[in-house]
């Protein structure tokens, strides 16, 4: 029987034993993952290091042993429903970058799952890949498995690739949950798709690379990459049922239930509900630590969506106001020992779940008047459903539950088309699912630069000194072909040996540039690096042609360089500004740093003030005129932490990192290129703030001749305003504000005309009126500014005429505005003014609708407006014949 050993105690044993085998323990990665759009999230413990498998970058340590922060989302429906479905996991690992192999990896997954966490070996079964015969004789010889308990299956299951790239053979650790938890069947075996045998442990022996073509060939160097999943390991260890019952889910839920008052394992439902509210928050707590917002696309809509599936359980144990944060505190205090960085960010991500805690409670509300206005054209129509299409509307649009729905239906007498709701549902998956291709490990070219790299060694870079090199071609590409040569005229890409040109990354666009000979001339528009170390330069050929062998001259345009420094450097001034203004929480999000502006988002919860953008403004500017120096350096990653360096979220560093230093007033990790004084940004101005997501702002701003030209203009403009309000420039606030005054004044005399001016067109259009059926009916045109106006006419009339049906038209331009005003005593009789504009509006090239005592429409053809009026009478009669 295994060791009772907690969550926590597993983690630290892991990690402790393999340090012991000479593993590097490493922190986990962001959940963002660094440099890599192919992917929405960190989901598994190797994605950190998938520039080490593929040979795209080098690693400092060739051991390494992580516990990784995952999220996975494509089940979210199954969470709660099912023993081990989650949307946050940990992932615990060790790995090999070319080092130790099968020999040492097996024997010691083995000593761990045995000897550390005291699991008996009579519960445990093996799987190899079908033609494994290396790991067979290791387990069997080496460990002492005995060949029966070792299960060869095919590579469905066992076989790990994706795509272009590393790949290998696995295999697993199974654990067997007993006959209880089987499938009755006398076939039941290990690979059963019951839950009886649980895999612990997966090991991937990466060993071959698959090609274009799928072919394989063997490394030279192999690989190991190992997956234990930690919630399924501690529900083995602790004897639970699911993976819910463990200490690592089990705090959470008694906070939750104690916070909502209700019990766990009492009620299903309830249970159900606890188990949601607990994985989503430790989803959503995570990710916010580590820089995701609630957003409606990419990794912010899975945040989103999260965060109000939980608020939607909450309300099945009756908790109607914001409560999810509260919920990450407990998180956090549970798992801030192993993530300090959640400590950290304690505030920012109770504030971001908070605030969209009471989005979504906004969102609710107008969903339920959605709903109502459905409920009510349903009942009018004389059905007996609401249709599967607007049921999933107010699912996808305002995130309504169709629980709440079919609630809220049945209260009406209604029912709901839950087959409908479900095929819309399907519907919107296989769309998701057709725009979802297979990201390859490796694309095509990806690889094609790295057995460039491999071939002809890295790029060196000199542009942080350098404007200039005397470099030497090493290879041309065309059209994603080596080529020998390009000539004037074409496109080409361009390694080199050496460059000073900066390839785009971390927000700094690219160095332009020129690259010549004698007889050459090659205008370089885009450097960009598709594997690490290797600069690609891609150009126009003007003049001569370009061989590989070729020594060139390369020369990068130095006045765009100075002004993309300018703003770069501007940037860590103005982080450190939102820091001092708005708090510690105002971290970096995203930036653009191009020659004419830059472009800074951060977290914050609100607008920020014009007092704060002005706070702002003065203190980078002040930075500026200190004239302080910017130094530049390289530490390694703990050295330029202890000094208290600003590191960004999502970014990947390596073990020796450049630290950027102005003075005392600003210190972060940056690889960009920078000024050597503050002074040199020359003047810095904001020029706009707006929110770009939940929780997130941004900046926009100008610096050096790009700012001097901002001001210009705006001088520029106000010159101009006070030429056409004949004042001076230092009188234009007295003397607009003087004109405001005059124009409200002369508006509310106008305002009082008109009402004059259309009580007399009243009193006159009440004689027009006619007989309806005992009632008074009126249709006329009249002279109505908008559709407020015409709306307050006919409220008027219909008041003077008393139970009566009242239709004005209205026509400005090509415009056609329709109002229709029936009293209420008139409505049980059959007359209803939302029908009568919808069947006269067409007559004007419109359409429109509404309640049945007032309706509006509006139309394009006001040649047909007297047509359409007098057809009124007629539609109105026969509403009452009916």
């Amino acid at each position: 029987m295994a060791r009772a050993m907690t969550g926590s105690q597993i983690r630290e044993s892991y990690l402790k034993f393999f340090e012991s085998k000479g593993h590097k323990i490493l922190p986990s990665a962001s959940l963002i993952p660094a440099n890599d759009p192919s992917l929405l999230w960190t989901a598994a413990g190797m994605v950190p290091f998938k520039p080490y498998f593929t040979g795209a970058a080098k690693p400092e340590t060739l051991r390494v042993t992580t516990c990784q922060k995952c999220i996975r989302t494509p089940d979210i429906e199954s969470v709660g429903k099912t023993a081990r479905h989650h949307t946050f996991f940990e992932m615990l690992g060790n790995f090999s970058f070319g080092d130790y192999f099968k020999k040492e990896a097996i024997p010691w997954a083995w000593e761990f799952v045995t000897g550390v966490l005291g699991i008996s070996p009579e519960k445990l079964w093996i799987t190899i890949y079908l033609d494994d015969d290396e790991a067979f004789e290791i387990w069997r010889g080496d460990v002492g498995i005995p060949e029966e308990r070792i299960v060869r299956l095919g590579k469905d299951t066992n076989f790990w690739e994706i795509g272009v790239g590393p790949c290998g053979p696995c295999s697993e650790i199974y654990y067997d949950l007993g006959e209880a938890r089987g499938c009755g069947s006398e076939e039941c075996g290990v690979g059963c798709d019951c839950d009886r045998y649980l895999e612990i442990w997966n090991l991937v022996f990466i060993q071959f690379f698959r090609d274009e073509k799928g072919e394989y060939t063997p490394l030279e160097n192999k690989g190991i990459d190992t997956g234990m999943g930690l919630e399924r390991t501690a529900s083995v260890i602790q004897q639970a049922a699911t993976n819910f019952d463990t200490d690592i889910f089990r705090e959470i839920m008694d906070f939750t239930a104690t916070k909502t008052g209700v019990a766990y394992g009492q009620n299903k439902d309830v249970d159900l509900a606890l188990k949601v509210i607990a994985d989503h928050c430790r989803a959503v707590t995570f990710a916010v630590s580590d820089g995701a917002l609630p957003s409606n696309e990419g990794r912010g809509y899975v945040i989103r969506r999260l965060i109000r599936r939980a608020v939607r359980f909450g309300r099945t144990l009756n908790v109607s106001t914001p409560f999810l944060h509260e919920v990450a505190g407990a998180v956090i205090k549970q798992m801030g020992k192993a993530y300090p960085e959640l400590g950290n960010n304690n505030k920012h991500i109770m504030n971001v779940i908070r605030t969209e805690e009471e989005r979504f409670g906004e969102t609710l509300v107008q969903g339920t008047e959605m709903l109502n206005r459905i409920i009510a054209e349903a009942k009018s129509s004389g059905k007996s459903d609401i249709n599967g299409q607007n049921a999933f509307k107010l699912y996808d649009t305002y995130g309504f539950p169709l629980e709440l729905t079919v609630e809220m239906a049945r209260e009406q007498g209604l029912e709901v088309d839950e087959d409908g709701f479900a095929g819309a549902m399907e519907q919107q998956r296989n769309r998701a699912r057709s725009a979802r291709q297979e990201t390859e490990y490796i694309s095509e070219k990806d690889a094609l630069y790295r057995n460039v790299r491999d071939e002809l060694g890295e790029t060196k870079f000199t542009g942080y000194g350098d404007r200039e090199s005397t470099s030497r071609v090493l290879y041309l590409v065309k059209g994603g072909k080596r080529v020998n040569s390009a000539m004037a005229g074409e496109e080409v890409e361009i390694i080199l040996d050496i460059t000073p040109c900066y390839a785009e990354s971390g927000g700094q666009v690219a160095d332009h540039g020129k690259i010549t000979s004698p007889t050459l001339e090659i205008e370089v528009y885009e450097v960009y690096k598709p594997v690490e170390g290797v600069h690609v330069h891609r150009g126009k050929v003007l003049g001569g042609s370009v061989m590989a062998g070729d020594t060139v001259t390369v020369q990068i345009d130095d006045q765009r360089r100075r002004a993309v420094a300018r703003n770069h450097s501007a940037t860590h001034l103005l982080h450190r500004a939102l820091k001092e203004v708005l708090g510690d929480h105002a971290n970096q999000a995203g930036s653009l740093v191009e020659p004419d502006r830059l472009r800074f988002d951060f977290t914050h919860y609100t607008g920020v003030s014009g007092e704060e953008l002005d706070s702002i403004e003065q203190i980078v500017n002040r930075a500026v005129l200190s004239n302080l120096k910017v130094e530049s350096m390289e530490k390694t990653l703990d050295e330029a932490r202890a000094m208290g360096a600003a590191a960004l979220f999502g970014e990947k560093y390596g073990n020796v990192v450049r630290v950027i230093r102005m003075g005392d007033f600003s210190l972060e990790l940056c690889g960009g290129t920078h000024l050597s004084s503050t002074a040199e940004v020359g003047l810095f101005k904001l020029i706009g703030e707006s929110s770009v997501g939940a929780g997130l702002r941004r900046i926009e701003a100008v610096t050096g001749e790009g700012a001097l030209k901002y001001i210009s203009a705006k001088e520029n403009q106000l010159n101009e305003i006070a030429r056409i309000t004949k004042s001076m420039p230092h009188e234009l606030v007295q003397r607009v504000d003087a004109m405001a005054r005059e124009i409200k004044e002369l508006e509310g005399e106008a305002e009082a005309l008109r009402a004059r001016l259309a009580s007399y067109e009243v009193q006159s259009l009440l004689d027009q009126a006619r007989e309806l059926s005992g009632a008074r009916f009126l249709a006329a045109r009249v002279s109505s500014p908008d559709m407020d106006s015409l709306r307050a006419m006919a409220d008027l009339i219909r008041d003077k005429l008393g139970s009566a049906v009242v239709v004005l038209g209205s026509a400005a331009g090509e415009k056609v505005n329709l109002v229709a005003a029936v009293t209420q005593d008139l409505v049980p009789k059959g007359l209803h003014a939302g029908k009568l504009v919808k069947e006269i509006a067409p007559l004007v090239g419109g359409g429109g609708g509404g309640r049945p005592e007032m309706a509006t429409a509006g139309g394009k053809d006001p040649s047909r407006l007297q047509e359409a009026l007098d057809k009124a009478y007629s539609v109105a009669a026969g509403q009452v014949k009916g």
